[in-house]
């Protein structure tokens, strides 16, 4: 799969994403660290790209419907989360297989021990 990070997870998490043996791309590498979410979103639907965010904001399905999307992933992480917890649950999430496929036209809330998925 080919994934952008957002701003809000550590640059690392790139370095996780491809050892899956994904693509993966960081906005702040391309310029977009400090765009607002709708630039965003625009980028990953015209790249073909699976967005992981830990912005709420992109699980809102009336502004970001899955369907128009490769797949959008919001890591639950607390406000005192430190970057070795957030890159834990997202190599928890990449070990999880079977969800990978089902990804493309869903929302992915993933929290410690659980993955939801949504579509329209």
């Amino acid at each position: 799969m080919r994934f952008l990070i957002d701003a809000d997870l550590p640059r690392s998490s790139v370095q996780i994403i491809r050892r899956y043996g994904h693509e993966a791309t960081d906005v702040r590498d391309i310029g977009m660290g400090a765009s607002k979410d709708e630039a965003i979103a625009r980028y990953a639907q015209q790249e073909g790209l699976c967005l992981i965010t830990g912005d709420f904001d992109f699980a809102d399905l009336r502004s970001y419907p899955p369907s128009s999307f490769p797949g959008i992933v919001v890591l639950v992480i607390p406000g005192t989360a430190t970057s070795a917890y957030i890159l834990e649950l997202l190599e928890r999430f990449l070990e999880q297989v079977r969800v990978l496929p089902e990804l493309p036209g869903s929302l992915a809330i993933v929290e410690p021990g659980r993955i939801r998925l949504r579509s329209e």
